[in-house]
């Protein structure tokens, strides 16, 4: 069986078919492709086809617990292994149910249990300091608060927000819809703040250039580009500003862009949204990718924990006054 050839076949059929981004495409050629490149290692000299069945996927499974990251130096997150043996059981599925070929039943592969992730979240006062950095005496200044702020007020992935064009985004209603991860769309709102912010930006633009944000460092713009599309802004961009504003503003956390994301959606549960609410707002297809950031905040068990300690503390007043009569 030439798995080559299939997984090429399945990669373009999640683009044509199931309508899967560029990005997610990509993430499973990697995926798919690293399974290749082990499952070749443990060919015999000179053998073409290797079984794809159960007994291989546990030593696949193990060669990627054991190994370890390039860039950190450690062993790969179980999280990460995750992302993996997923790509690899969509394949497979592919492959039973659309090309109805006799192989593995995806349902073999385990994913195993991830451990818990903590989101990292900036606090008020962290947030505060990191608004107060900005050079607003430049252009560039301007637009890095301007995005911060809507960052921060819609909880949009960094790839969303650079995606934004001028003419998608109503500044007078305050919200507006962005397909996000999975082509999916939502809506989001702005925050007076946001609002008056990215007004503020678009006062210095003198351009119709159609990208909401615009670079103006780098390389020139791309002739017959009308647009103004080779000036948009990059996701490394971005990320590369907040990394600096959070230097500027002597923050200790190693803050992201998504970070800004994870501090939006704790906010709106410490406000008391519902945990569905809150899904909808960031994206989310399933609810317990939100649930992560109950993690922060539990304000259930919080309420049962003070009332716990205040019962003591009656407790204790109630028995030391008994002693002194």
């Amino acid at each position: 069986m030439d798995l080559k050839k299939h997984i090429t076949e399945y990669l373009e059929y999640c683009e044509i078919e199931r309508n899967l981004s560029q990005g997610t495409v990509k993430m499973y050629h990697f995926y798919l492709n690293d399974f290749m490149n082990w499952l070749e290692s443990q060919a015999p000299e000179g053998a073409k086809n290797i079984e794809v069945n159960k007994e291989l996927i546990k030593k696949y499974r193990l060669s990627l617990n054991r190994r370890i990251s390039n860039k950190s130096n450690e062993e790969i997150k179980r999280s990460t292994q995750k992302n993996f043996l997923v790509a690899l059981r969509a394949f497979l599925k592919y492959m039973v149910v659309e090309k109805g070929i006799e192989i593995m039943s995806p349902d073999q592969i385990i994913l195993g249990k991830s451990e818990d992730r903590v989101p990292k979240v900036l606090n008020d006062e962290q947030m505060k300091r990191l608004f107060e950095v900005q050079d607003l005496n430049k252009r560039s200044g301007v637009r890095d608060h301007a995005i911060l702020e809507m960052l921060f007020s819609t909880g949009l992935r960094v790839s969303e927000l650079v995606g934004l064009n001028r003419d998608s985004v109503n500044l007078n209603s305050g919200e507006f819809t962005v397909v996000g991860k999975g082509r999916k769309a939502r809506t989001v709102y702005l925050s007076p703040s946001a609002i008056r912010w990215i007004k503020q930006y678009m006062g210095t633009r003198g351009d119709g250039y159609k990208p909401l944000f615009l670079r103006y460092s780098g390389k020139t713009m791309e002739s017959g580009d009308t647009d103004g599309n080779s000036l948009r802004l990059t996701v490394r961009s971005v990320q590369r500003l907040v990394k600096k504003y959070i230097t500027r503003a002597g923050i200790s956390v190693d803050a992201t862009p998504h970070t800004l994301r994870h501090t939006y959606a704790t906010g709106l549960l410490k406000e008391g949204a519902d945990l569905r609410s809150v899904q909808e707002l960031l994206g989310h297809s399933n609810v317990s990718t939100t649930q992560i950031y109950t993690h922060v905040t539990n304000f259930q068990l919080h309420e049962v924990h003070k009332k716990f300690h205040k019962d003591i503390e009656d407790l204790e007043t109630e028995t030391d006054s008994d002693e002194a009569k």
